[in-house]
């Protein structure tokens, strides 16, 4: 084990490996590009002939099925090879290569899907407009805006991979789930479902099919969206991840915030997008997929097996509120309503299901911030998920409101989430330990320890001992002893390339003190040994946790960090647009049958009340035609 420690790189992988994967992607590419190509000047007919006998069953274009089946199915892929990839980060530590991880293959061929999904929706669509809100592109060839979405998504991710690489070689490993480039990988495969919405929605021409507050005509159709919004809901959970395997690097009441927040852009969009059923129906495909991939990663593969919110409480509360009030058709009331009871009643059912799932479950010292942090959350995501839905129904509130909803609801998150990462390290506590060896080969021990201060700690959030990175991972809460003692309840490792560490969380204070560090030449690190009646002093997490990190600090740090907040706010931006593009192109087109009869004081995009009766049958007379 020691060996194989040392032949891992804390750094870039080797140029061999680089070249092979490289050859991969392009290989890829290579044979997308002449797919394309073939269709493009119709040598071939296996795009159309594919998309054509999956439309039939879906009832939408080649160009929309063809490509939301492929997308679908490469999501599907990469996240379960981003939780088996965080599983094996955590049991293992680093990789001895990106190539000798098999979770890496599944996440390249996953994001190269979603990429390629976009490409083909984009390249299908022959002599045709494809829907009212087609980009013009070249002569003849117009392209769906959820295609392009779909497109940059997918590219977004795609790039995360390589410049992963970069990222190590500048500044080491960065053995976090929120490290700039990982976001990368999450945030474009999460955000890329967006598209799907959007194509599906120009693949019916931007006609209605719907009927009153039911959004679905068909049981199908009913399926298809309760996936993709469920996807979406994947696909923001993910961003919990280190919460999910009891190894988060960050305050606790971030995970209520990602959370709620979450829960409010999927649900509350699920809901005034599909109508009665819709949250619901969403929360049953997250549960259905996560808790699948949760049996292959921790059974089937023999990997720490994560867990994952519930959702269910939010999903009833925003169901229940759908019917109660008349606040359907005023979606963004709807939105901000249901977020801010996502953020009390929903955080409360999230707060009961982690006593059960989570060794770090919430208790009271995260009560009153972490229920202030859901709040923001839920009514942030709450207004994001109904104007997805707005969008994605024609009825978007004049720009102003939007842009203005917008811009405030990811600048709420933002404080949040800045909030979460705020943590203090004392520079005058010490901790003593006493060692008493269960095992010597190899070697476990119960372990006591000692603060000094005594009173350093109140309503703790954490005293615990993690080990990990040493073929698994062991994570346990402290039993208390008397003022500044505790002591384990089960032998924890301290041998081989285990990391093992005292963390204390209580309030703004994150800490931890190193026990036992294994010798790593790679980083130039001398094994930190540990011994009966040790004392040492509490250090920042990062120092331990993240051992294999180097110049994070200084100005080259810092423009990388800004040049990926760049590309996503510049992916955000193009969602936005995209979004807005076929609300009002497609709503000029052919209004809903279902207008409320408020629109005005909405806001929408038409500025005036029309009568409902009349749009009722223009739009069933566009669906005859």
């Amino acid at each position: 084990m020691s060996l194989a420690a040392e032949s891992r790189p804390a750094g870039g992988a080797a140029i061999g490996e680089v070249l092979v994967a490289t050859g991969i992607g392009l290989g890829l590419t290579v044979i997308l590009l002449a797919l394309v190509w073939l269709h493009r000047t119709r040598r071939s007919t296996v795009l159309t002939t594919i998309g054509n006998r999956l439309g039939s069953a879906t009832g939408v274009p080649a160009w929309v099925a063809l490509p939301t089946v492929l997308t679908t199915i490469s999501l599907l892929v990469a996240l379960l090879g981003m939780l088996w990839d965080i599983a094996l980060h955590i049991g293992v530590g680093r990789d001895e290569g990106p190539l000798a991880n098999p979770a890496h293959f599944l996440i390249l061929f996953g994001l190269f899907g979603v990429f390629a999904g976009g490409i083909l929706a984009c390249a299908m669509p022959l002599d045709e407009k494809p829907g009212p809100s087609a980009i013009h592109f070249l002569r003849g060839w117009d392209v769906p805006v959820g295609g392009v979405i779909l497109t940059a998504a997918g590219f977004y991710a795609l790039l995360g991979f390589p410049l992963d690489d970069v990222w190590h070689r500048m500044f080491g490993q960065d053995v976090t789930l929120w490290g700039p480039t990982h976001l990368m990988l999450i945030g474009g495969a999460g955000l890329s479902i967006i598209g799907l919405l959007l194509l599906e929605q120009e693949g019916h021409g931007g006609l209605s099919t719907d009927d009153g507050d039911r959004k679905v005509g068909q049981t199908a159709r009913f399926v298809r969206q309760a996936s993709a919004m469920g996807g979406l809901l994947l696909g923001l959970s993910v961003f919990q991840g280190e919460y999910d395997f009891d190894v988060p690097q960050f305050r606790l009441v971030l995970e209520p915030l990602m959370i709620a927040g979450a829960a409010g852009v999927a649900l509350v969009a699920a809901r005034l997008f599909m109508g009665r059923g819709g949250a619901l129906a969403a929360v049953a495909f997250f549960l259905v997929i996560r808790g699948g991939i949760a049996l292959i990663v921790g059974f089937g593969f023999d990997e720490i097996t994560p867990s994952f919110p519930l959702y269910l409480g939010s999903a009833i509360i925003v169901e229940l509120l759908a019917l109660a009030v008349g606040l359907f058709r005023r979606p963004l009331v709807f939105g901000a309503v249901a977020g801010l009871l996502i953020g009390t009643l929903g955080h409360a059912t999230e707060a009961g299901w982690t006593q059960f799932t989570q060794t770090l479950e919430w208790n009271s010292d995260i009560l009153v911030e972490g229920t202030l942090m859901a709040i923001v959350g839920g009514v942030a995501g709450g207004l994001l998920g109904a104007l997805l839905a707005s969008g994605l129904r024609r009825r978007l509130p004049r720009p102003a409101i939007a842009r203005t909803v917008l811009v405030g609801s990811l600048v709420a998150l933002a404080a949040g989430v800045a909030n979460g990462l705020m943590a203090t390290v004392p520079d005058d506590v010490q901790a003593t330990f006493g060692i008493e060896d269960v095992e010597t080969d190899p070697r476990t021990a119960d372990v006591t320890v000692e603060l000094d201060p005594a009173d350093f700690v109140d309503d703790p959030a954490w005293v615990q001992i993690t080990a990990w990175q040493g073929q698994g991972l062991v994570v346990t809460q402290l039993e208390r002893t008397g003022e500044g003692t505790y002591r384990t309840t089960e032998p924890v490792p301290l041998h081989g390339t285990w990391k093992t560490l005292l963390r204390i969380h209580d309030g703004r204070t994150l800490t931890a003190v190193p026990i036992y560090l294994p010798a790593d030449e790679a980083i130039g690190e001398d094994e930190l040994p540990a011994e009966d009646g040790m004392t040492r002093s509490a250090i920042p997490e990062v120092e331990i946790l993240q051992r294999e990190l180097k110049d994070a600090t200084g100005s080259l740090w810092t423009i990388s960090n800004l040049v990926v907040l760049a590309c996503t706010l510049a992916l955000i931006g193009a969602i936005a647009w995209g979004v807005g593009r076929y609300s009002r192109r497609a709503s000029a087109v052919e209004p809903y049958a279902d207008a409320p009869a408020d629109s005005a004081a909405e806001g929408t995009t038409e500025g005036t009340t029309q009568d409902a009766t009349s749009q009722g049958s223009t739009a069933r007379g566009a669906a005859g035609r």
